[in-house]
């Protein structure tokens, strides 16, 4: 079932060749068809925003059914098992209190010369969440999306979300989205969901920032409007690689496999291990417990084309090829996770031990599920407080701080041929100390 590699370089083409998994083909052909969509739903609006829903996901919807009513967040909660519920606001308090912890704070420094120099953070006024549904629901993701937005103050926070067959959003999605703080939810997704977010209509108001991820329409309907909003990230198929030695249970990392693989037939599952024996475990227990996986047929496609197992010599060259994948989520499952932590430079999310399964991240334990993935997290973080919020420069000088510096700041504005700059300067200077 899975590919085991033995071979560095080997091991090396096929973990770029997992990382470089979405076609560019298939992104020029799709990115055409985003930029029509978007292009007509600024244009027409509502109109255009109905049309795509009807034609792409045969949702047959009126503007007056694009918001979510109040009779229907109500009912949500009488559809919601109590034990559900329970998850939800747990999952809720260790979310939020995870990034109170990350809210950044405004600070002034006073320097010589009365000086003065700061930073001044305040949250946008609007964010947009874009939420997977249609047959699937993640009230999760509702929770990861909309709490940092809470915590940052934002004071509008809008939620799309694409509805079932019937029109309908699952009541567990409606429940996380009003204890998360959302303020106006609309059912509609895909590219134009975006284009609503970026542009507004005459239903769903404009944005600010938008987070979430989606399918590459989402993905890409993102990418095109970034600058006109601001994004979290362009997020492509999950992934996960896990680091383990000799005494690491195969049956545990089977796992932690599949429970990636399950979530798209393009998620990545890879192991890294410096004990054959135990890659050659793994592998059976892939196999074992795919047998009656309700996702079985999905998940099977994941494992065949993006699961991979290598084994290599030293712990120390499975942290380097770590590194190079630069992974959405990484688990180290050896006998001592902090030390080889001290190796690890790129990752999304880092699990350490036996007793961190993925599944804790993804769902409650507080950091945020939005990762970096396809290698971007060298140089990219996961969702936080931050993406809803933007800092200003503080900056105060004195008559006697502006004089000290006025000959250098004349310096270099003459440098850059601003003459006015310069000018600017050497006026106020003279102003307050004209002899």
């Amino acid at each position: 079932m899975l590919r085991i590699i033995t071979q560095p370089a080997e091991a090396q083409t096929e973990l770029r060749r997992i990382c470089d998994r979405t076609s560019q083909d298939e992104i020029v052909h799709k990115e055409a068809t985003v930029r029509e969509v978007l292009h007509r739903v600024k244009r027409q609006r509502d109109k255009a925003l109905l049309h795509y829903t009807e034609e792409f996901d045969q949702n047959y919807l009126t503007p007056e059914q694009l918001r979510v009513s109040a009779s229907e967040l109500d009912a949500a909660y009488q559809q919601v098992p109590k034990e559900l519920l329970d998850a939800i606001e747990l999952a809720k308090s260790q979310i939020e209190a995870f990034h109170r912890q990350r809210l950044p704070k405004s600070w002034v420094q006073f320097g010589e010369d009365e000086v003065v120099l700061g930073k001044r953070y305040r949250p946008v006024d609007s964010a947009g969440l874009y939420i997977p549904g249609g047959r699937s629901s993640y009230p999760s993701a509702v929770l990861m999306n909309a709490i940092p937005a809470k915590v940052a103050k934002v004071p509008r926070i809008v939620m799309v979300t694409p509805p079932g067959v019937d029109n309908k959003i699952n009541p567990a999605v409606l429940v996380a989205a009003q204890e998360a703080g959302v303020h106006q939810i609309f059912r509609v997704g895909g590219a134009q969901a975006i284009a609503a977010l970026a542009y507004g209509t005459e239903t769903i108001p404009k944005v600010d920032v938008i987070t979430g991820s989606g399918n590459i329409y989402v993905t890409l309907a993102k990418k095109l409007v970034y600058g006109i909003v601001g994004i979290d990230s362009l997020a492509g198929p999950s992934e996960v690689l896990i680091i383990a030695d000799e005494f690491a249970n195969p049956v545990y990392i089977a796992a932690e496999m599949l429970a990636q693989a399950e979530h798209d037939s393009m998620a990545a599952a890879i192991l890294l291990t410096t004990d054959f024996q135990l890659a050659v475990k793994v592998n059976r227990e892939v196999e074992l417990q795919l047998e009656n996986h309700p996702r079985r047929l999905m998940t099977e496609k994941a494992i065949a084309h993006y699961g991979l197992i290598v084994v290599v010599d030293s712990l120390d060259t499975a942290a380097e090829l770590s590194n190079q994948f630069a992974p959405e989520h990484l688990k180290l499952e050896v006998t001592q996770p902090w030390e080889l932590l001290e190796s690890i430079d790129h990752a999304g999310a880092i699990f350490l031990g036996s007793s961190t399964p993925k599944a804790v991240g993804d769902y409650l334990a507080g950091p945020n599920h939005n990762l970096p993935t396809s290698g971007a997290a060298r140089y990219a973080s996961a969702l936080g407080v931050e993406t809803f919020m933007k800092h200003s420069s503080l900056i105060e000088y004195s008559p006697t701080a502006l004089y000290k510096v006025a000959d250098a700041i004349q310096v270099l504005a003459e440098a850059e041929g601003l003459h006015s700059n310069a000018e600017s300067v050497r006026l106020q200077t003279e102003e307050n100390f004209d002899d």
